[in-house]
């Protein structure tokens, strides 16, 4: 069991959570993720790693109540525990691998969409405490789902908060934002940047045009967190990958959102799961071994 010593709402529906997991915070690298479980016959609900402290052994996440698996983990208190917490999985972030010195060398801009500031933070926070600064645009539909503000300002080198309506910081959405920036006379090397899948496609759509190399994060996809569902398929450059076993990090620029989009919706319901696996044959699962075909 794995204890919860903080729980709280952060804006509406979205929560963080603060959870001993010692072994998973001792090797846990931004960019990751882990699975979790309320009960031995809970859904397995893959969460971003949002923060740790390898001397505490904590490991922090963030999540939004969606359907009942979050809804029933939104409800549990400081003190309360949860039955599995799995990890480090996926692919800690490109920048991880990195020489600093390089990195020191480079302009980076970050790109956060509502809960994806949850991700986004610790690699924030990871190159601040290397010396490295890093702009943040923080986007959300009104001020009321503006997340980690006071975090984020501490770690970026500049924070620029962006609502839809205009409610708070700068006005419209992220793009609007990239594209002042850049106007302004700000240059970049590289974006990375994480939110819903429809921000990504229009970040990368938008940094396409300016010349900037992007990375998205495709952890809104991912179902299983295993790649035995094959729930988080999407091709990249031309070549199938699975976010939660291949990601979930990838060259945004070479990413089909748009069949990637359409695959979620039919995802969703069990005709469209029927559609996709007679469609996709024996590369319909992912990291399960059961593919004999990548193409």
């Amino acid at each position: 069991m794995y204890k919860i010593l903080e729980a709280r709402e952060l804006t509406t529906n979205i929560y963080l959570m603060e959870v001993e997991a010692r072994r998973v915070a001792k090797r846990c690298q931004p960019g990751q993720f882990v699975i979790v479980r309320m009960d031995a016959e809970g859904e397995r609900i893959p969460l971003t790693i949002c923060d740790y402290n390898r001397e505490k052994g904590t490991v922090t996440i963030v999540f939004q109540t969606v359907g009942a698996g979050t809804k029933k983990m939104g409800e549990l208190k400081a003190g309360d525990s949860l039955h599995d917490f799995v990890g480090p999985l996926g692919c800690p972030s490109e920048l991880v691998d990195e020489p600093v010195e390089e990195l020191k060398e480079k302009s980076i801009l970050f790109v956060a969409g509502g809960v994806g500031t949850a991700p986004v933070y610790p690699q924030v926070k990871w190159l601040q405490k290397r010396g490295v600064n890093a702009d943040v645009i923080v986007g959300a539909k009104t001020k009321d789902l503006i997340i980690l503000e006071e975090e984020m300002e501490a770690v970026a080198g500049n924070l620029y908060i962006t609502t839809d309506d205009g409610s708070y910081g700068r006005s419209g959405m992220v793009t609007q934002t990239i594209k002042d920036l850049v106007e302004e006379g700000k240059h970049y090397d590289v974006c990375i940047a994480i939110g819903p899948m429809i921000m990504m496609k229009f970040v990368c759509k938008m940094t396409e045009e300016l010349g900037i190399p992007t990375v998205v994060s495709l952890n809104p996809i991912m179902v299983d967190g295993t790649g035995m569902c094959g729930a988080c398929r999407v091709t990249v450059g031309g070549e199938v990958k699975f976010a939660c076993v291949d990601g979930p990090e990838f060259d945004g620029h070479k990413v089909d959102f748009d069949q990637a989009m359409k695959r979620q919706q039919l995802y969703q319901t069990m005709e469209g799961r029927a559609l996709l696996k007679e469609q996709e044959g024996t590369t319909h699962h992912g990291g399960c071994g059961n593919c004999t075909d990548n193409n």
